[in-house]
């Protein structure tokens, strides 16, 4: 029989899980009237408790703007969560390692991050968010899932952070080096995604609601319908959201890609116990 919605349990309930890497049945299946709008309150709870705790925010991410996952997790629209100094790595160079045993199910996404050098204003286009953007990067974000088996709805994904685990940012390039027409450039490179050097999949950046300077204006369209905080700020970093679909990692495993199409550097990691 489902329990009602104590929105205070559950953030208590989900940190616990988070912090020790154990998975619990997705709140969806127990928890009587538990829909979006109710976990972005749970998160901005378990946020204001990260806070608390001594998390600096760098910034967020955005989950699901790939429309190719959406049906496989039974979601229908793009998400956010958080991002902390505890969960941002900028590499120092194109290739690194990643210890993944304290991660549920882990998962790579190639993604395209930006920097932000102002605020976006609530109604941004796309021009908005290219004046506003001072570098722009190729990353790795290893997501997870604390509900077991990747079965999931909606509302479960936003409590849990949006699945974030962990963001891996290669090295940064000044977005004018990108060319004359960055947008143009954006959703037309494409990421060659190899594990062991065996060719996996490739993905695009066009996978990513079209442009993944789009899957930023749906951000900040979102924020503002949201109580806080209203936009984008000055300083944080964005990653917009997987060009391929999700791909499992295992320790012993090295993922890489190679970038075409655009100046950016392909990454090479190795993943660890």
């Amino acid at each position: 029989m489902p329990t009602p919605l104590n929105l205070e349990s559950m953030a208590l309930e989900m940190m616990a899980a988070q912090d020790s890497g154990q998975q619990i049945r997705p709140f969806t299946t127990r928890v009587q009237g538990f829909d979006v709008p109710s976990a972005y309150k749970v998160a901005a709870l378990i946020h204001r408790a990260r806070l608390a705790e001594g998390a600096n925010p760098v910034g967020r991410k955005i989950g699901f703007t790939n429309p190719d996952m959406w049906s496989k997790y039974g979601v229908c629209e793009p998400i956010w969560a958080y991002m902390y100094d505890t969960t941002v790595v900028q590499l120092r160079d194109s290739q690194s390692y990643c210890p993944i045993e304290r991660f549920s199910e882990p998962k790579i996404e190639p993604e395209i991050i930006f920097h932000f050098r102002s605020d976006l204003s609530p109604g941004a286009k796309i021009s908005d968010v290219v004046d506003a953007i001072d570098w722009v990067a190729h990353g790795f974000e290893i997501v997870q899932s604390h509900f077991p088996g990747w079965r999931f709805k909606a509302p479960d994904t936003v409590a849990d952070s949006a699945l974030h685990g962990t963001l891996l940012i290669g090295p940064p390039r000044p977005l004018h080096e990108l060319g004359n027409d960055p947008v143009s450039v954006l959703e037309s490179l494409s990421v060659n995604l190899f594990c062991n050097g065996l060719l996996i999949e490739t993905g695009k950046g066009s996978n990513v609601l079209g442009n993944p300077l789009t899957a930023v204006v749906h951000l900040v369209s979102v924020l503002g319908r949201q109580s806080e905080p209203a936009t984008v700020k000055a300083g944080e970093i964005i990653t917009t959201g997987t060009m391929t679909t999700a791909q499992a990692v295992q320790p012993g495993q090295t993922w890489q890609t190679e970038v075409k199409g655009a100046e950016l550097v392909g990454l090479t990691v190795d993943f660890v116990p």
